[in-house]
Formats: C-alpha cells, structure tokens, sequence
C-alpha cells in the first residue's frame, strides 16, 4: 500500500512539473512569435515608405518633362 502510494505520490509530482515546464517553454514561444510579428511590421513600413519615394521621385521627374 506505502509503495501504491509513493508511485501516486510521484507520478503527481511528475505531471505538475511537466506542465510548469511546458507553460514556461508556451510562454516563450509566444514572446518569440510577437517579436516576429513587430518585425514583420517594420518591414512593411520600409516598404511602403520605398514604394512612396519612388512614386514620389517618379512624379517629380515627369513634373520636370
């Protein structure tokens, strides 16, 4: 029965400290996927502000013509 018990006892041990490792690496991985994110953003802000320079630099150059 004591052995019944410490396996229980154990195994309950095992699972909660399982799921506090899966939590901190859950956590993690979302930090990890909103910094993606920001970057992403800031990637598309460059591009668009490229795209309306070369608009602009465009429209100037016809303006000259």
């Amino acid at each position: 029965m004591s052995k019944l018990l410490s396996i229980l006892v154990a195994a309950v041990f095992a699972v909660s400290t399982g799921s506090v490792f899966a939590a901190a690496h859950a956590k993690a991985a979302g930090e990890k996927k909103e910094e993606m994110k920001k970057e992403v953003k800031a990637e598309k802000k460059e591009m668009k502000a490229e795209k309306k320079a070369a608009k602009a630099k465009k429209a100037k150059e016809e303006m000259k013509k």
